[in-house]
This record gives C-alpha cells, sequence and structure tokens, in this order.
C-alpha cells in the first residue's frame, strides 16, 4: 500500500509492532474477554500518543494506521482512525493515574470508557463514575444520564442531621446516598400540578424515579396509610433501601422548604418505626424533597430532632444543550431495558 509522503521512515518498523501486539492480542484473548480487549488498546493508545509527541505524527499517520490493520485484520473492528484517536486520548487521560484506576477501566466496556474520558474533566471525577459503573452495573444508556446529569457534584450533597442520629458507619452511608437537588427531568409539570399528581407521575415512571434515587431503593407503596390512634395518616411515597436495611419515607412538597415540614415528617417516621420496622431494621430515614430551600433554616429545623432527615431540592430540568437532551434515551426505552436482561457488552 502506497504511504503519504508526509510519513516518516521509521513508520514501517513501528507499525509491524503495532501488528504483533494485536497478534498476540488475539492468541490470548481473542479479542474477546474486555479486561485483555482494553489492555490492548491501552498499550496502542499508548504507542500512538508517544508517536504523535516525538515524530509530530499528524492525522494522515493516522488515517495510514487505521487502512493497514484494516488490510491486516479484515474481520477485526475497533481499529477505524477515530477509535485510534480515543485509545491515544484514554492513554493520555489517564497515564498519570494510580494502579486502582488502571485496573478499574478494564472492568468496564470500552464505551463506557470512552463516554467517562470524553466527558470528565478530571482523574477525581473520572473516578467517580468508574466505580459507580461497577458497583451499579450501569448499562452505557445509564451511565450517559449520570455523567451528564452530573451526579458527582450532586452525590451526598443534602442537608441532614444524620451525623446526630445515625451511627457510624450508618450516617456516612446514608448522607452518600442522597442527592442534591434530585433531576426529575422526565415530569411534565403543568401550571396546576398538585403534590399528589407528581407523585402520580413518579410512580408511573417508577424505573426513572429508582434510577434517579439511586441503587438499593426498593418502591413499597404511595400514601401510604399509617395508623396513629384513631387517624390515619398518608406517607407520600416509602421505600426500603436494600444496603442501608431501613425504611425511607419521602414527603414532596412543591413550595419552598418550611422548618414545619421537618416537624412533620419526624412524626412520620415515629409512625413507620413503630408499625413497620423490625428487629433487623435499622432507624427509618426520612427525606423532604422541595422546590427550593435555605440552607440556614433547614440546619435550624432540623437540629434538634431526634429522628435522621435529610433535605434536598428537586428540579424539573437543567440547562443541558438540544443535542445531549436528544441523545438521551426516552423514558419508555429506560423502562424496557430495565424490564429486560442486559446483554453482554
Amino acid at each position: 500500500m502506497k504511504q503519504p509522503s508526509s510519513i516518516p521512515p521509521e513508520y514501517r518498523p513501528w507499525l509491524e509492532n503495532l501488528k504483533s501486539r494485536i497478534r498476540a492480542a488475539q492468541i490470548k484473548a481473542a479479542l474477546s474477554v474486555n479486561q485483555h480487549l482494553i489492555r490492548l488498546y491501552w498499550e496502542l493508545g499508548q504507542m500512538i500518543a508517544e508517536r504523535q509527541e516525538n515524530a509530530q505524527w499528524g492525522a494522515a499517520a493516522l488515517e495510514a494506521v487505521a487502512a493497514d490493520l484494516k488490510v491486516e485484520f479484515p474481520n477485526l473492528t475497533g481499529f477505524s482512525r477515530s477509535n485510534l484517536a480515543y485509545m491515544a486520548q484514554f492513554y493520555r487521560f489517564y497515564c498519570n493515574a494510580d494502579e486502582f484506576v488502571q485496573q478499574v477501566v478494564g472492568q468496564i466496556p470500552w464505551g463506557h470508557n470512552i463516554l467517562i474520558f470524553t466527558k470528565s474533566n478530571s482523574l477525581e471525577t473520572a473516578h467517580f463514575y468508574l466505580v459507580a459503573t461497577v458497583q451499579n452495573n450501569w448499562s452505557r444508556n445509564v451511565l450517559a444520564i449520570q455523567v451528564e446529569s452530573k451526579l458527582h457534584e450532586r452525590q451526598g450533597q443534602a442537608i441532614t442531621n444524620f451525623a446526630q442520629t445515625l451511627p457510624q458507619p450508618q450516617a456516612d452511608l446514608a448522607q452518600q446516598t442522597l442527592k442534591d437537588p434530585y433531576l426529575f427531568d422526565f415530569l411534565a409539570m403543568t401550571p396546576t400540578m398538585h403534590e399528589l399528581d407528581m407523585e402520580k407521575q413518579l410512580t408511573d415512571h417508577i424505573v426513572r424515579f429508582l434510577l434517579e434515587l439511586g441503587a438499593g431503593f426498593a418502591f413499597i407503596g404511595r400514601q401510604y396509610p399509617l395508623q396513629v390512634g384513631e387517624k390515619t395518616f398518608s406517607l407520600d411515597l416509602l421505600f426500603y433501601h436494600i444496603r442501608l436495611r431501613c425504611f425511607v419515607a419521602i414527603d414532596l412538597k412543591m413550595e419552598e422548604f418550611a422548618p414545619e415540614h421537618a416537624g412533620k415528617m419526624n412524626f412520620y417516621l415515629s409512625a413507620v418505626d413503630d408499625l413497620l420496622r423490625t428487629e433487623t431494621d435499622n432507624p427509618s430515614i426520612g427525606i423532604i424533597l422541595c422546590k427550593s430551600k435555605n440552607r440556614i433554616e433547614v440546619e435550624y429545623a432540623l437540629r434538634d430532632l431526634n429522628k435522621p432527615i435529610g433535605v434536598s431540592q428537586w428540579i424539573l430540568t437543567q440547562n443541558l444543550p438540544a443535542e445531549i437532551q436528544s441523545a438521551f434515551p426516552t423514558i419508555e426505552q429506560l423502562e424496557q431495558e430495565f424490564s429486560e436482561p442486559t446483554p453482554p457488552q
């Protein structure tokens, strides 16, 4: 194959070395085991990045590599010019990362990796999504939603009294379970919408709601009845959290947080602990989701309460670019994805 005039003379032996790496990976893993595939992409990315830096290789060289590899390995995919460029970017992004991060990248598919290192502005952010993807077994669609909604900036940010009302390490785990704000961009808000309407939409789209709440939440009921004395009180939403091993009560507010909301939740939690909690359950937790809040007011309202309560804001949308919003899967697609077994990637 005729090479472009801009290709340097050392290109040919370098290319043969690259081909030998691919053959070795074929023999060892048949390019089907993800860990070996990611390792191969790392090595090729290193080779390309070093050549681009030391020999000033440009786009023409990358085009030549892609063309030569296609001739040599006609039945293999993954060696297009764009994917080779991703490999080099992959190596550059993680080359100074610690060993743990470099091990984690091999545990998730290549498409997930591309999404993380192209959308993360730091190794710390990438580390968050790498670990969360492994722990939660996120599909690429779900990972895309978490990245674009900036989960790393929201996780653990709710105002709570957990440190005063829960033992360690339960308090830290509960704190990291809550977010602020919660993004309910899948709701259709109308001018006359009330809290009951919001509850209904959240439960109608329970899969998307559970995804936003995070891993571990199991839905128990909406307008859950609590019999206290001769009266029946209705709790907006009731969940059980598998990892925390406790009931989680959620009170939805279409208004700004008010101190009396905390007192009402404290009452609900007393009832849940009395009526539902067993010896094997940890103390129940309350989450007040409100349209807006003042941090100082929330801190004062929670200060002397004896039940663990967190307060977060909910928002309907974020100012995402149109091309990103259009790339998101629909609610229906997500619900189908969660209802069917996820094929290996």
